[in-house]
């Protein structure tokens, strides 16, 4: 498929190219598990503590650091797409805006050391969880719906290789 992941780091990265590139496989990957329409585009922003926590005050109203944070644009639900997208495509190129995600790099990194993961695994993760809610999953309407999204997660993160070491 053909998707389109742009990427503006806030941040200094200490190796922005590697960071981008998994990004971009993950968030791709993601997205053509779940069979997310051709021509679907992400924006994604990697930023600070700060950063995110004053997007998190503004928009969700919790005023706390946190991981990453999903905006999407569209009402999918659980990867079921809704009717007539192609009214939400751009007229000039085709894209489908799916939403934004936001990436507290940094908290990945601390994430990735408490777990005892890569921060590799850490970014892949989170980019994955992130995608998924742009596609309408949503860990926090059910139980049920946590478990559905952890797997459909999990298999994305299988099939690039990024497991959790106890796994391995």
């Amino acid at each position: 498929m053909n998707y389109r992941i742009r990427i503006t780091s806030e941040v200094a990265l200490a190796n922005p190219e590697a960071v981008s590139e998994l990004i971009t496989r993950c968030a791709c990957a993601a997205l053509e598990q779940e069979n997310a329409p051709e021509g679907s585009f992400v924006d994604v922003t990697i930023v600070d503590h700060e950063t995110i926590r004053q997007i998190n005050a503004e928009q969700r109203d919790k005023d706390m650091v946190t991981d990453v944070l999903s905006f999407p644009m569209l009402d999918f639900y659980n990867g079921e797409q809704p009717e007539d997208l192609e009214f939400d495509r751009n007229p000039e190129d085709g894209s489908l805006f799916l939403g934004d995600m936001i990436l507290n790099y940094e908290r990945a990194c601390e994430q990735a050391a408490e777990y005892g993961h890569s921060v590799e695994r850490e970014c892949g993760f989170l980019t994955v969880h992130s995608m998924l809610h742009l596609v309408g999953y949503d860990h926090e309407r059910s139980e049920e719906e946590r478990r559905l999204q952890r797997e459909h997660e999990e298999s994305v993160l299988r099939g690039l290789g990024l497991t959790r070491e106890e796994e391995e």
